[in-house]
């Protein structure tokens, strides 16, 4: 029989890096500020080609390049690079490359899981590049609340399905919510191992909607901590290939319902999802 892993305090970062090009070195920097504890970096690449986390790893002694010499796609990276820290690393973040860490958030969040015992990923506020707060920390997609959210979310973005679903119009309070964004979040390794961390059939998109109803289903807790703050660029990878992550995005969320609609009741449900969603993506495609 196995023995239980017993997790260090030591704090690991995964970083997964597809062309991060100039953002990487604004994530390192601003990294040094968010926290006065030592931190291990990872830089899991999913085969980059711009030398850029080549020369971040060359530059700081706590940076570590894990080349994986192919594209897996965001969880499949992430799940590599927690790979790469041992059980000390009772604490990981895996992050984007293009966001910035203000001043003190990495602590502000662990300040946070101090206080949830039962937490097992925790979110920080995101704001966009114009101030604006990102809806990063959500409820989970039912049926429904998914189908009215794709129907309309383009085209009446006040909609009730995408407002419910966004919880945009909430007040930023630390709360428990069903899933956080996967651009940042800290969580408590024995949480990430218990799910065996990311689902790697989902390529780009979802993985994170995903993570949040596993953790919940395992019996931990997805909390919001708006008392930390990152900015995020945004789509500075995904920008290589927009038609790709399109598609990427529609397969990942039907492959989300499919998975907890099983069984011969379903199959009419789902037929009519997928070829709804294939008119999206049709439509989307179009106008982009």
């Amino acid at each position: 029989m196995t023995e239980p892993a017993h997790y260090g305090d030591k704090i690991g970062i995964v970083v997964v890096t597809y062309f991060p090009g100039e953002t990487l070195e604004g994530f390192l920097d601003s990294l040094e500020k968010a926290t006065t504890r030592e931190v291990r970096v990872v830089l899991a690449d999913n085969a980059s080609a711009d030398g850029v986390p080549e020369k971040a790893a060359e530059r700081r002694e706590n940076v570590h390049l894990l080349s994986i010499g192919e594209n897996l796609g965001y969880g499949g990276g992430a799940n590599r690079g927690v790979a790469e820290l041992g059980d000390e690393y009772g604490w990981i973040v895996i992050a984007n490359a293009d966001l910035e860490w203000e001043p003190g958030s990495l602590d502000a969040l662990l300040e946070v899981a101090g206080r949830w015992p039962r937490g097992g990923a925790f979110g920080p506020l995101i704001k966009e590049p114009d101030g604006t707060v990102y809806p990063s920390a959500r409820l989970l997609p039912s049926l429904g609340r998914g189908i009215g959210h794709a129907a309309f979310g383009k085209v009446w973005p006040g909609n009730p399905w995408t407002r419910e679903y966004r919880q945009e119009r909430a007040t930023p309070v630390e709360r428990v919510s069903g899933w956080l964004s996967g651009s940042v979040q800290l969580l408590r390794r024995e949480a990430w191992d218990s799910v065996d961390g990311f689902d790697t059939r989902y390529f780009m998109y979802f993985e994170d909607v995903d993570l949040g109803d596993r953790i919940g289903r395992a019996g931990w807790q997805n909390v919001y901590a708006p008392s930390a703050a990152v900015m995020h660029i945004g789509g500075h990878s995904t920008a290589r290939a927009p038609a790709k992550m399109l598609a990427a995005h529609h397969a990942s969320a039907y492959r989300y319902l499919a998975d907890r609609h099983q069984g011969p009741l379903w199959k009419p449900v789902l037929a009519a999802v997928k070829l709804g969603l294939a008119l999206r993506l049709k439509l989307e495609t179009r106008r982009k």
